[in-house]
């Protein structure tokens, strides 16, 4: 049987998945291990429901914390909607950051220029949205100078790391949306990635990690956290 994910926390009422880059939250087709909602299902093999409280993009991995019952999710969504949640992110960025910390203000909207739909932008119509970053490390090798950032979105709208961080000319490393040639991400989603297009983005993911999530529940401080992949942890290494 393929594994179905990493566990970082189980009791009762919550399950907390450290979530691969590359897999969908909701399905998109059939088969049971092509989502991690369709997974936590087979997890729970009808001991439970489970309701993905916090959603990541396709190709983000990370914490996602699943609720095991309605009252859980309802409680957590609240918590979720109120931003009374601290989220912290891993992300590899092409270039030298110069500064060390920073906080990003620009509102973001849809882009209508762009071909994909679901593509926002920074434009001065959009909603506020704030992200704070700090620089954890400066990488080079013979691909280039990168930056391992540690980003905090003070804000929480679609695709705001990868916007702003693309809005101060650092992109994240992989990214077939932002990251520079849109077509990238068709091609993706059309299954006509080419070799050349996968050697221009560097990792087979885009660089975005969700490492750890805090909030209070029930009286009690949670904080879950989980490391990245292999692939990530090598190249932020300097590999």
């Amino acid at each position: 049987m393929e594994k179905l994910f990493d566990v970082v926390f189980e009791d009762a009422d919550l399950l907390v998945i450290n979530k691969p880059a590359g897999l969908v939250c909701h399905p998109t087709k059939g088969d049971q291990y092509s989502s991690l909602i369709s997974r936590t299902r087979l997890y729970a093999s009808e001991q439970f429901t489970p309701y993905i409280v916090n959603r990541l993009d396709r190709e983000t991995s990370g914490i996602v914390v699943v609720a095991k019952n309605a009252a859980t999710a309802g409680e957590l969504g609240k918590k979720w909607e109120a931003r009374a949640v601290r989220k912290e992110y891993l992300a590899i960025v092409h270039g030298d950051v110069i500064e060390d910390h920073g906080v990003i203000h620009a509102p973001l909207g849809k882009d209508e220029s762009s071909r994909v739909v679901v593509k926002d932008c920074v434009r001065p119509d959009g909603s506020p949205a704030q992200t704070e970053w700090f620089v954890e490390r400066r990488v080079k090798n013979e691909l280039g100078s990168f930056s391992l950032l540690r980003v905090v979105p003070l804000s929480g709208r679609k695709h705001q790391i990868r916007i702003h961080l693309q809005s101060i000319g650092h992109p994240i490393v992989g990214d077939k949306l932002y990251g520079g040639d849109e077509d990238c991400y068709l091609a993706l989603v059309e299954n006509r990635l080419t070799e050349e297009q996968r050697r221009k983005l560097i990792l087979p993911q885009q660089a975005l990690h969700a490492e750890k999530v805090q909030f209070t529940f029930r009286g009690a401080e949670k904080s879950f956290s989980a490391e990245p992949e292999e692939w990530f942890v090598s190249f932020a290494a300097g590999g």
